[in-house]
């Protein structure tokens, strides 16, 4: 297993390397406005409970590995709630009618955060437990990165609103590093399990198309965080917060 997590780690390198993180350094660049992308990402972040309850989760079971995979999706459930706060403050929370927040989340414009949780669903669900693990240990590596870099944006953010912000934010970010599957105990174990040589090439091509996914993603994230429609929206929520702080 110590090569599959040692290609992960090699992945997650060049994933954090992608534009997109990039332009979340770039200070020029108002933070708010560098986490333009957030409401073009809510069907994937929403959805990723259901892929914890229902699809990653296996309960009861006597299986070591669907056991941690159990307690892994009980830490990671309820994040879409952090999600919807950090959308809240953020300024994201426009008033829509119910149609036009349906189309709006089955637009084009959000066709690949629905493609991400429908390809994860189909890989997890052709899975055997270890394998599960591994996709989950391949997601666990991009969403570090990925907090990584959006814990910086809030840090600067806080100092400008006096607001924290929990899903881009330090809370979330800790939250991942305090997993269980994080704990000695287990990364000894999960370190230690032995696979067979198909197991092996199976998991390294799963490696290979989870870190694929998640940098379409990115891609796609970063061109609406850059699109000027979004970009002039925010311009005009920031002006009206100037005014009335200057009031």
């Amino acid at each position: 297993m110590k090569d599959i997590l040692a290609l992960i780690e090699e992945k997650q390198q060049i994933y954090s390397q992608l534009p997109l993180f990039e332009f979340l350094q770039d200070k020029s660049i108002h933070p708010a406005k560098r986490l333009a992308f957030a409401p073009y990402a809510a069907p994937f972040i929403m959805s990723f409970s259901d892929l914890c309850k229902y699809v990653l989760r296996q309960e009861p079971t006597n299986d070591k590995i669907q056991t941690i995979l159990n307690q892994h999706t009980y830490e990671d459930d309820f994040h879409w709630q952090w999600f919807l706060e950090d959308l809240e403050k953020l300024g994201f929370n426009y008033s829509l009618q119910l149609n036009d927040s349906l189309r709006f989340l089955w637009s084009e414009e959000t066709k690949a955060s629905r493609f991400l949780t429908h390809e994860l669903y189909k890989y997890i669900v052709q899975s055997e437990a270890i394998e599960k693990l591994i996709i989950m240990e391949a997601m666990e590596a991009a969403a570090d990165t990925f907090l990584s870099f959006t814990e910086q944006i809030t840090d600067e953010l806080q100092l400008i609103t006096n607001q924290e912000y929990q899903y881009f934010g330090s809370d979330h970010h800790d939250s991942e590093k305090n997993h269980n599957t994080r704990s000695d105990e287990v990364r000894t174990f999960i370190e230690n399990i032995h696979l067979s040589a198909e197991t092996r090439q199976k998991s390294i091509d799963l490696v290979e198309k989870v870190f694929e996914l998640f940098t379409q993603w990115a891609y796609k994230l970063l061109s609406y965080a850059q699109d000027d429609q979004v970009s002039q929206s925010l311009d005009l929520k920031l002006d009206r917060e100037q005014i009335l702080e200057t009031v």
